[in-house]
């Protein structure tokens, strides 16, 4: 045992798991703030919405944990104004985004229905497919349809 405390070998060790515990750690922060994000967040009624995807920090071994989510609110006059207000808060997390497209979603609460059309003259049509199978996971119990018509 003295002779590795002489070559330095538990001192080196030492320093690589600590910096490994820290790179994990940190990378399981943002992870932690990236699952944080909730997958839907829309208000009842008609209104526009986006589909935004979110990015985590790069990992060591290149990859690029991301996540898909789907805003709308009422408030929003432009698709835009949705992608602003939610970018700017989840740039606040340390986490970027890109707007993959919008649309219209009306939302009938008190008949369980849910509809997801048109497009954004700005960012494109969303994939409304995906933006439906991402409004089943809050809504599973919602008859949630699509549609390429309306604006």
């Amino acid at each position: 045992m003295s002779a590795i405390c002489r070559l330095g070998v538990k001192h080196t060790l030492q320093k690589v798991l600590a910096g490994n515990v820290g790179c994990r750690t940190f990378a399981r922060m943002v992870d932690a703030k990236l699952d944080a994000v909730p997958v839907v967040d829309i208000d009842e009624g008609i209104f526009k919405y986006v589909l935004i995807k979110v990015y985590g920090k790069e990992k060591s071994d290149g990859s690029e944990p991301s996540k898909l989510i789907v805003r709308g609110f009422n408030r929003a006059q432009w698709h835009s104004d949705i992608y602003d207000e939610v970018s700017s808060a989840l740039l606040g997390l340390g986490l970027e985004t890109e707007c993959l497209g919008g649309g219209r979603i009306e939302n009938r609460p008190d008949l369980k229905q849910i509809k997801v059309y048109g497009y954004s003259q700005g960012y494109g049509k969303a994939d409304h497919m995906e933006s439906r199978r991402l409004l089943l996971t809050k809504y599973p119990d919602h008859n949630i349809t699509c549609s390429d018509e309306g604006y």
